[in-house]
């Protein structure tokens, strides 16, 4: 919520407590989420953040160290968020074929166009301007959800080795955060694609062709194990 007097509200003042501190680094994260989710992450500054709740970018730097790490904290929330849900989704699956896995992952990702954006973001940006410890923090939170995913990944198609699940899942987010940049152009670009036919090629639709893709990989994953 923005004031219009410029003043933020006597809730703002200072956290004194563990419990208000971390009232307020949830106010400040649902505040970039809020701005995230409405357009390109890279756009939204901290000053964006700051006056989305009312503070002053001097007090919000009491929280966080830079506007990276609110994101970089969003990046992981989101991995844990969209790891759960794939895998209760694979979890379902009656017949874990590559096609239907794969459909899965694009479908999961496609309807996370936020995240996508982050997980382009993330290498590029978030991760360069935060502490070693941050980065760290990161890591640690994404590297147990691509466990979780590759062991159920596994249990569907046995045929699978860890190092294979970790390319699956490596291979599909990185996709996914490329593609989405790529299928959300900004307007006028938009029609300028689908003005001229020599520009059609450029028209990416996510979901499918990331769907395409993956299954292509899982499929000769599973069939170079196969052939050895």
């Amino acid at each position: 919520m923005r004031y219009s007097d410029g003043m933020p509200p006597a809730e703002f003042q200072r956290a004194r407590s563990s419990a208000a501190k971390q009232a307020r680094e949830s106010a400040i994260l649902e505040a970039a989420r809020r701005l995230g989710s409405s357009g390109e992450i890279r756009r939204v500054t901290l000053t964006d953040i700051a006056a989305e709740i009312g503070m002053h970018k001097s007090a919000l730097l009491r929280y966080f160290e830079t506007r990276e790490q609110i994101f970089l904290r969003l990046t992981a929330e989101g991995w844990q968020e969209w790891s759960a849900s794939l895998r209760a989704d694979l979890d379902g699956l009656d017949s874990p074929t590559p096609a239907a896995v794969a459909e899965l992952f694009a479908r999961s990702l496609a309807a996370r166009g936020m995240f996508c954006d982050l997980l382009a973001q993330a290498p590029m940006n978030l991760e360069r301007n935060v502490s070693v410890e941050t980065v760290r923090e990161f890591k640690l939170v994404t590297l147990a959800e691509v466990d979780a995913i590759v062991t159920a990944l596994r249990r569907l198609l046995p045929g699978l080795t860890e190092g294979d699940g970790v390319d699956i899942v490596a291979t599909a987010t990185a996709l996914a955060g490329a593609l989405w940049q790529i299928s959300t152009p900004g307007p006028e670009v938009a029609d300028l694609y689908r003005s001229d036919p020599r520009l059609g090629h450029a028209v990416v639709d996510l979901e499918p062709r990331l769907g395409r893709l993956l299954t292509a990989l899982i499929e000769g994953l599973l069939g170079s194990r196969g052939r050895g």
